[in-house]
């Protein structure tokens, strides 16, 4: 045998051995779990692939905001927004009980604010007024989904707003994707394939800056890690079912290389921690598999 076959052979040993330590601490993390929990990953400059139940069509809840906010940046693009044009705030978007950190800011309403501010506080904290704001810009959902379409993105659709998903519960379902369309459309974005280099750095910048979740993919982290992610969650309905748990990321390793990921906790009847932690030790155990 050849020197560069038996190498071959024992750096694909040495990874099917790396994969399989990977596969077992996963399901040791989620046994046992009355969820179901949905995982992609997917290395940027590599080949690297990680799926389970990958493609269960799952509620997104806000994780759909990255695919708005890139839409409404494709938008921008195109000239048919302005993230300098002011934005008129009342009481017809600044909706009450719902989470709104913009409507915290300008309770009073304003006579204008840039778009800029308004998708940075949509993506960064994960306001609901805000999102809904953008897809009326945007003409609706139906936007987004040609956008994505457009794209090549499989696996993802997009039908109502947070002002809808808030009145009907069930109706979350119907703004699914599955993880491997999440990672998928990360890695487009990350390669500059959704957008230009100006608004994926943008973009980037803001996803960068993100707030909420700080309990779930960053929470075991080393604190200096760069994640440009976005953060979804339902809470709980009255039978006390969670709806989604969600997590999307691109991590950056030390050695300047990234992985995409994406951890999907649903219909889960687990306490709001426990899916939190399940989240948290998918991301640590990634993390090992890479860094290590």
């Amino acid at each position: 045998m050849k020197k560069s076959a038996l190498l071959f052979l024992l750096i694909s040993a040495f990874t099917f051995a790396q994969n399989s330590a990977l596969e077992q601490k996963i399901n040791s993390i989620i046994k046992d779990k009355k969820a179901t929990v949905g995982i992609s990953v997917l290395g940027i400059e590599n080949d690297f692939k990680y799926n389970k139940n990958s493609d269960k069509k799952l509620p997104m809840q806000s994780v759909f905001k990255f695919h708005i906010a890139a839409a409404v940046l494709d938008f921008v693009e195109k000239r048919k927004l302005s993230l300098d044009q002011k934005i008129v705030l009342d009481k017809s978007n600044l909706l009450e009980n719902t989470w709104s950190p913009l409507r915290d800011k300008y309770p009073n309403g304003n006579a204008g604010i840039p778009l800029s501010e308004i998708l940075e506080l949509t993506v960064a904290k994960s306001d609901n007024n805000g999102c809904d704001i953008m897809l009326k810009l945007l003409g609706g959902p139906k936007t987004v989904q040609k956008f994505m379409d457009s794209k090549g993105v499989k696996g993802f659709q997009i039908k109502y707003n947070e002002a809808e998903m808030h009145r009907n519960w069930n109706v979350q379902y119907e703004n699914y994707s599955t993880t491997q369309s999440a990672v998928d459309v990360l890695k487009k974005f990350y390669e500059g394939k959704l957008l230009s280099r100006k608004s994926t750095d943008n973009l980037m910048k803001v996803m960068l800056s993100t707030s909420t979740g700080l309990n779930k993919m960053v929470e075991q982290l080393p604190k200096s890690t760069p994640v440009a992610r976005k953060t979804g969650a339902s809470g709980k309905n009255d039978a006390g079912l969670t709806g989604a748990e969600n997590e999307i990321a691109i991590v950056t390793l030390p050695n300047g290389k990234h992985y995409a990921i994406a951890v999907f906790v649903s219909n889960s009847i687990e306490s709001d921690a426990v899916n939190c932690k399940i989240v948290s030790d998918i991301s640590k155990a990634v993390w090992d598999h890479f860094y290590k």
